[in-house]
């Protein structure tokens, strides 16, 4: 019995060791091919030994730095800014809808529900935020619409308070002489860790890794975030790839050397990689608040 418990711990031990390789080997890839010249991509394809090691997709996009340091400043405002606001929102409105004694709970939460299967669609979204709220070019065009309030995130909040909050706890405090906002601040928010991190990962990849705001409601370069400012250069970059025979023969030679492949998994590496240096300080947070978040 012992040896078989054994096998089959280290039989799962080397199924999660491929599972883990399945996801880091693309990442390797991806940094392998950004610091590959351009002819050995072309010859050889993508390898994890390329004959020929460079810094032209770099070299490239340093020529951009000033754009790029700028973007990143927009991206990591907008992340932490929208981050805490979408939390503060998400359970301020979770809350009331997880207190069995909120009067006309089913109909409220049958509203949060109802955005999750339905909307106005692209063109009325666009209308109602340019032409009501006036958020064209502006910061608030990257922070509000389709990421600030999420109808699936209150509800998986609202059923980690309904199943993971005692009922009879906040009974207590109300006894005690607690008011509603006292026991969601000292109480509710301090017991709701996990959900919450778990939900400000969410929120934060979200925000991270938004581009299509950017291309909607802006037209003023200086607000692009980082995704929409590197979106901006592989579209760029395969204009003029496919344009260089269009040209004269000076500016077509140097258009045909950029690096067009490389640098686009430069940018894919420059894009993700805070991503994964900040998601090893999330992850015990995530697994346990999505596990009682959604499974209860």
């Amino acid at each position: 019995m012992a040896l078989e418990n054994k096998l089959i711990k280290w039989l799962a031990y080397i199924l999660l060791g491929l599972f883990s390789l399945a996801c880091i080997v693309p990442f390797v890839l991806l940094i392998v091919s950004s610091l590959s010249s351009e002819a050995s991509i072309i010859q050889k394809g993508y390898t994890f030994f390329p004959e020929t090691f460079s810094l032209k997709a770099y070299e490239y996009l340093w020529l951009h730095h000033m754009d790029l340091g700028r973007a990143y400043g927009i991206t990591v405002f907008i992340t932490v800014v929208g981050t805490a606001v979408s939390l503060a929102i998400t359970s301020m409105l979770a809350y009331p809808l997880s207190r069995r004694d909120m009067p006309h709970r089913n109909f409220w939460t049958f509203l949060v529900f109802f955005t999750l299967l339905f909307n106005g669609g692209l063109v009325p979204t666009y209308l109602v935020y340019t032409q009501i709220f006036d958020i064209k070019n502006t910061i608030f065009g990257l922070l509000v619409p389709g990421l600030l309030m999420n109808g699936f995130n209150v509800l998986l909040v609202r059923t980690f308070f309904l199943t993971s909050i005692p009922s009879a706890l906040i009974e207590a405090a109300s006894i005690d002489g607690a008011g509603e906002i006292k026991i969601f601040y000292r109480i509710v928010l301090p017991l709701s860790l996990p959900i919450m991190a778990t939900i400000g990962l969410f929120q934060a990849i979200s925000y991270w890794n938004d581009w299509f705001n950017g291309l909607i409601y802006l037209t003023d370069s200086r607000l692009f975030g980082i995704q929409t400012i590197l979106t901006k250069m592989i579209m760029d970059i395969q204009f003029l790839t496919s344009n260089s025979n269009a040209v004269g023969s000076g500016a077509g030679q140097a258009i045909a050397e950029i690096p067009g492949t490389s640098v686009r998994m430069a940018i894919a590496a420059i894009g993700v990689l805070p991503i994964l240096i900040t998601y090893p300080f999330f992850q015990k947070y995530f697994v346990k608040g999505i596990t009682i978040g959604a499974v209860k």
